[in-house]
């Protein structure tokens, strides 16, 4: 059974809801404000949870905090947790190190994977994030990383390569005998 409760909304909050459905960069912000128009349009929260596939006190907690915080309220707060192990120093090396080529810090590499990054940065601080905690710190500081292409370029011989683009012009040039393949008695078949 419902609290007797007034859902309804005034012109200006009717505007600030629909605004924040349509254009919040937060989804809970939108969830909860889809929420917040429908028990204004006159649904009972238990049928608005259905339709939101949520618990019936998310519906509550949300319109409550609605009614005391405004549009401010629909964010999620900050949660407690264990305090990430990539101090602001740390950041800061990343920064400096991801802009530079190994080669240039002593490395027998050329380019940066995750994992050597990470292992190198372990080195450098005394602090080894996770894998996956690595990936999100970089995420988090909007590096984007892409899977290199292996190219051997660098290990072949110009002159051989060289040889080797005149051999295959020549055979694109060259005109070829193509068996017939109408014939289904031999194999064998006369140049024309």
């Amino acid at each position: 059974m419902s609290r007797q409760v007034n859902f309804t909304l005034n012109a200006e909050q009717v505007e600030i809801i629909r605004e924040a459905m349509n254009m919040s960069p937060h989804p809970e912000v939108r969830q909860r404000a889809a929420a917040i128009q429908l028990l204004h349009l006159g649904h009972s929260p238990e049928a608005v949870a259905i339709m939101l596939a949520v618990g019936t006190s998310t519906i509550w907690t949300g319109h409550r905090r609605w009614r005391r915080d405004g549009l401010d309220g629909l964010v999620n707060q900050a949660r407690s947790g264990r305090p990430t192990k990539a101090t602001e120093a740390y950041v800061r090396q990343l920064d400096e190190v991801i802009e530079k080529d190994p080669a240039e810090l002593g490395l027998s590499f050329a380019l940066w994977t995750i994992n050597r990054l990470r292992l190198y940065l372990a080195e450098q601080t005394g602090i080894l994030l996770s894998y996956t905690r690595f990936r999100a710190l970089l995420s988090r500081q909007h590096y984007v990383w892409r899977e290199p292409k292996h190219d051997l370029s660098a290990l072949q011989d110009a002159d051989a390569q060289a040889v080797a683009r005149e051999a295959l012009e020549w055979l694109k040039k060259t005109p070829h005998f193509i068996p017939s393949r109408l014939s289904n008695s031999s194999l064998w078949t006369k140049r024309p």
